[in-house]
């Protein structure tokens, strides 16, 4: 088992990584508090890892709340669940929550946590690939709007994550591609070298070779780190951790979040990103569709639906919460491996590249 420091202004918290450490009771006994436990999961998840998860908790007792299964379900509705489960425990601010899951378990959870009581620790269990390499790991929590992708949220830091790679060997695969998209998306933006090695190793990645997956979460949370440790609420660099998430969050809210995993919207989008730099003259043409060409050994989607109006996703843009009194702030690529946060994007230039990007 290997672990990474995730070295912050405000605290400091462990990453672990290895199989079998979600039923390694050493670390939940080191990071679990006095207070009461609450783990919040889905319906998908509990049945393959409450048990085990119980288990490793030493008889500890354990509230256990249970979330539909969906990001359609990242509302305001169900994060008020949870906070009533809390207030019907008698849970005080010793308490802990555990978020077992994916992406939207871990937002949901880490944003009860972040309001309960003005903020009550919390641990992050991902079972997902996307969740282990990007959304377990930085302290954005939230849910979202029907107008807007996460535009109600809080930045609250995990006490500590465990990363059991075991647990995607009941990933579909589907969800293991969605979250290969985020994957992909920390080699175009700051690791060339990372960009290569997943463009050599992309038969052993589809294969789930363990030796070569356990190197993919370990380098993405890496790079994550170095990033976030920077900028912890992104006010600078950290903006960079967005590539291809505007164009996808509004994907994402133009389709009810029901039509697109996460990291099929952020793959469309990150091509559409990379076309926009081709059109800006910010990279070299061909960019685009070497990208495209990565994400689609992974069986990722990397054009925009025909059927979707491109006015209405222009219009969605401007709802991103990354965007500033002053204009749209985008995340452009300069060359795979550098990426830049850009205003000067116009609408119409905006436009067009998504209307290339249909297909």
């Amino acid at each position: 088992m290997k672990t990474i420091d995730i070295n912050l202004e405000s605290t400091r918290y462990p990453v672990y990584l290895g199989r079998g450490c979600l039923h390694d009771r050493s670390l939940w006994d080191r990071h679990l508090g006095r207070g009461k436990v609450l783990l919040v999961t889905n319906e998908t998840v509990a049945p393959l890892y409450l048990s085990l998860l119980l288990e490793a908790l030493g008889g500890r007792k354990a509230e256990v709340h249970v979330l539909p299964d969906g990001e359609q379900h990242k509302t305001v509705k169900t994060w008020n669940g949870i906070l009533d489960k809390l207030v019907d425990m008698q849970a005080r601010r010793d308490a802990t929550l555990i978020a077992l899951g994916g992406g939207v378990v871990g937002d949901i959870t880490g944003y009860a946590a972040a309001s309960y009581m003005r903020g009550v620790r919390f641990m992050q269990a991902p079972t997902t690939l996307l969740a282990q390499v990007d959304a377990s790991v930085g302290g954005k929590t939230g849910v979202n709007h029907p107008q807007g992708k996460n535009l109600i949220g809080a930045f609250h830091q995990p006490h500590a994550v465990m990363i059991d790679s075991a647990t995607l060997d009941t990933l579909p695969a589907r969800e293991f591609n969605a979250g290969m998209a985020e994957v992909v998306k920390y080699g175009a933006l700051c690791n060339r070298e990372f960009h290569d090695w997943l463009q050599a190793n992309s038969a052993r990645i589809a294969a789930r070779d363990g030796q070569a997956v356990d190197y993919l979460i370990e380098r993405s949370v890496l790079d994550k780190a170095e990033i976030v440790g920077q900028d912890e609420k992104e006010s600078g660099i950290r903006a960079l951790l967005n590539l291809g998430h505007s164009f996808g969050h509004a994907l994402e809210s133009e389709t009810a979040y029901a039509r697109f995993l996460h990291g099929e919207a952020v793959a469309i989008g990150m091509v559409t990103a990379a076309r926009l730099s081709e059109n800006r003259g910010l990279c070299e043409p061909g960019t685009a569709a070497s990208l495209a060409a990565l994400l689609k050994k992974f069986d990722l989607p990397v054009l925009i639906p025909e059927d979707l109006s491109v006015e209405r996703l222009a219009a969605a843009l401007k709802l991103d919460k990354k965007a500033v009194a002053s204009g749209l702030r985008l995340v452009l690529l300069k060359s795979i491996g550098e990426a830049v946060v850009d205003q000067g994007s116009t609408a119409e230039q905006i436009l067009n590249a998504i209307k290339e990007s249909q297909g």
